[in-house]
């Protein structure tokens, strides 16, 4: 259990700095189109700077204001709280605010920059499917989350990821708008050049690179996750009972959008289940494993 927790804490920092080296190369190949290779580089450095502090400051409110999540009542929700402050003592962590948010998907999510300021927010459709170890299974599981700074690696993974998309996206525009002048005032021209060329293939593939790259760290921070709720809780049938039903619940959660996907312990948009020829593409791109994988993982445990 330690070495896959080491091994996936390893591959999430590659993936990170893969992240890094890949909004570098799209502001090299954004300058390269516009005639400036040292000018695209400093825009995509200050501006991905800029993004990732705003979304460190800022990730939690903004994604619990999104879910449309409300404060849970201490009384109302007497057996939530109980469990979250139990779990915080065994794990030593401070107890997070406690939402709750009205979806009859059985769903839920941690968010928060660190474990001082953190949040955990849970559906009303998982309060009432699932009993008291399962319950404490997958807040486990979301504290887990908190404890291993997993909500803060996503954050900057989907900051990233909004970056290199804005990035190639203004470079393309201004591509087209200056209706090629840059590319003129170049004696020669770059449209001679083949560096160009590759710098528009690149910041045409580096929106879809990066999203591919992003479901990565998300995937292996769950199963991170997964493993180390076990840990907390030493009873691991709990959380496999819970992503069991969470595996058979065909509920739509409809609190989450494409911004939060990465957040809830379990995929609540499509893709996930996709099957067919492209289904190993489409694989490329979900933000958890499938359910019986990780169900599977944590019987071998």
């Amino acid at each position: 259990m330690y070495d896959l927790i080491s091994a996936n804490k390893r591959r999430s920092v590659f993936l990170l700095l893969g992240f890094v080296m890949l909004v570098i190369a799209a502001g090299v190949a954004a300058g390269q189109v516009l005639g400036n290779p040292v000018v695209g580089t400093s825009i995509a450095l200050i501006f991905s700077a800029l993004m990732a502090g705003t979304s460190y400051w800022k990730s939690d409110s903004i994604a619990l204001r999104v879910s449309r999540a409300k404060p849970a009542d201490e009384v109302v929700y007497k057996r939530l709280h109980n469990l979250v402050e139990g779990l915080c003592i065994a794990g030593g962590l401070p107890k997070p605010r406690v939402y709750v948010i009205d979806d009859p998907a059985p769903n839920a999510f941690a968010t928060g920059r660190n474990p001082k300021h953190a949040a955990i927010a849970v559906t009303s459709g998982l309060l009432e499917k699932l009993d008291r170890v399962e319950l404490e299974g997958v807040l486990a599981h979301e504290l887990s989350h908190i404890k291993n700074y997993d909500i803060l690696v996503s954050t900057i993974a989907v900051t990233l990821v909004g970056s290199i998309a804005i990035l190639t996206d203004l470079a393309i525009r201004m591509m087209w708008w200056n209706g090629g002048r840059v590319s003129r005032s170049n004696d020669r021209g770059n449209s001679s050049n083949p560096l160009a060329f590759i710098g528009f293939a690149l910041l045409i593939l580096a929106p879809l690179v990066a999203r591919i790259m992003q479901a990565a760290v998300s995937r292996r921070r769950e199963t991170l996750a997964d493993v180390s709720a076990c840990q907390l809780t030493r009873y691991p049938p709990g959380l496999i009972s819970a992503l069991e039903k969470l595996q058979a619940d065909s509920t739509v959660t409809h609190s989450a959008s494409m911004a939060t996907a990465h957040m809830w312990i379990e995929q609540p948009l499509s893709g996930v289940k996709d099957a067919g020829r492209l289904g190993g593409f489409h694989k490329l791109f979900n933000t958890h494993p499938p359910l019986s994988e990780r169900i599977a993982l944590l019987r071998e445990m």
